[in-house]
């Protein structure tokens, strides 16, 4: 190499700008505007629009959930009230077939032979018809027996119409067959005879 094309140390260094020199070819910056060219006021109204629309739509998404909660519990309700009435119906029209046989128990037992008055044996059948009584009364069915009392078409059906000088007129004379009836259903009506 030769003198002129060595360099020294110094000769190697660049300089520096100092301190106070700003490059002439630096874009200037903003720091308070959005790059887009917003201002500050329209980035708040925009995030308050944002907010008011999603508070909108939250209030929304409540109201959808509470109606269909309030749907919910409405269709609960009436299914366990239809569940209800299913288990009331099969229980009075499985107690209304009974009807026949706790008639036969009574009857049985008005015409009980002076023999078999105390046998323990009919005992028994006094037992089994008390079970049965049990069963109307657990099952809130209630007995129509109306002697004595006025003639109501509603729950009585009457097959004759006698003289009598004990009743007053309209009034039931004998049931000739009894009545049951579960709150307003009538299962059925009593066989009677009225006074004329």
């Amino acid at each position: 190499m030769s003198e002129n094309e060595e360099l020294t140390a110094e000769e190697k260094v660049e300089t520096v700008p100092e301190a106070d020199e700003t490059p002439q070819d630096l874009p200037e910056t903003n720091t308070d505007t959005p790059e887009n060219g917003a201002t500050a006021d329209d980035t708040e109204t925009n995030q308050n629009e944002e907010l008011a629309k999603v508070k909108q739509e939250a209030e929304k998404n409540m109201a959808g959930w509470q109606r269909t909660l309030a749907e919910f519990q409405n269709y609960k309700r009436r299914v366990e009230r239809e569940q209800k009435d299913l288990r009331q119906r099969a229980t009075i029209e499985t107690v209304t077939q009974m009807l026949p046989i706790i008639d036969d128990f009574e009857r049985a037992l008005n015409n009980v032979p002076e023999d078999f008055e105390g046998n323990p044996w009919m005992n028994g059948v006094e037992l089994i018809q008390g079970k049965f009584n049990r069963l109307l009364e657990e099952n809130d069915i209630e007995v129509i027996d109306p002697v004595g009392e006025a003639f109501d078409p509603n729950h009585h059906q009457a097959v004759s119409r006698d003289d009598s000088d004990d009743i007053e007129s309209d009034h039931v004379i004998e049931t000739l067959l009894k009545g049951y009836v579960s709150g307003n259903v009538l299962l059925r009506p009593a066989l009677v005879r009225i006074a004329n």
